[in-house]
């Protein structure tokens, strides 16, 4: 390669639609991978990090990934604010918002080589004042900046490359059964709760294909994570944290 086209590729790279759709979940699984490498060096000994820490580690995640995220959203036109100006498919999308989160407080199966999850307890933070600030900041992050984050990558830009790498060519809500499949299965894999990941994957995927909207999955996912958040606070189920 030479000199004079590095920059040339990087133009392409920097213009390329994939990467406002891939930077803020990249962000979001670059930080989640630097916690887990953290709590792993502090387990052998290796390093000595307070533990409480560990309770903040997640409003840093979110203060970054929701940095590139606004940086980024305006150059993905699919989202459109206005489409949840159609009361039908808005009512319907929130109803099934508070379906896929019922069904995952009851799906919380994991696989036999699995560790119970970590959890993310904020009655570990003595001062009231600080622990109602980091509860919501965990509400704002997984209901505000979550979705949009997840659903601009999964659905928005992954399940339509998977049918065509010229993603942007494949109407919203196209869907493939490959496509569906594999976004579905890599959707779970992201999540700790596999089969529930999998089945919240396979709704909102299915929303898409039948709004063709990203903001009407994002207010479903919205609303899942919402309800989750109010119910892990009522019931002190942390491991769903």
């Amino acid at each position: 390669m030479t000199a004079s086209s590095s920059p040339a590729a990087s133009r392409r790279l920097l213009g390329s639609p994939a990467l406002p759709r891939i930077l803020p979940f990249a962000t979001l699984m670059l930080l989640i991978g630097v916690e887990e490498l953290c709590r792993s060096l502090v387990t052998r000994g290796i390093i000595a990090i307070p533990g409480q820490w560990f309770l903040y580690f997640y409003l840093l995640r979110i203060a970054a990934a929701g940095a590139v995220l606004a940086i980024c959203l305006g150059r993905c036109d699919e989202f459109r604010i206005r489409d949840l100006t159609r009361p039908r498919q808005s009512i319907a999308s929130i109803f099934i918002g508070v379906v896929t989160f019922a069904l995952w407080i009851v799906m919380d199966w994991r696989l036999p080589f699995q560790s119970p999850p970590t959890g993310f307890n904020p009655l570990l933070i003595d001062d009231p004042a600080l622990r109602n600030v980091v509860i919501l900041g965990r509400i704002f992050g997984a209901t505000a900046v979550i979705p949009l984050i997840e659903e601009l990558f999964w659905r928005s830009f992954l399940l339509r490359y998977l049918i065509d790498a010229d993603f942007t060519a494949i109407p919203p809500g196209k869907l493939t059964a490959p496509a569906f499949i594999v976004a579905t299965v890599l959707f779970g894999l992201e999540h700790h709760l596999i089969f529930a990941g999998m089945m919240a994957g396979a709704v909102y995927t299915l929303l898409f294909r039948f709004t063709g909207s990203i903001a009407q999955c994002v207010l479903a996912h919205a609303v899942t994570n919402l309800a989750l958040g109010v119910y892990v606070l009522l019931r002190q189920a942390w491991h769903f944290w």
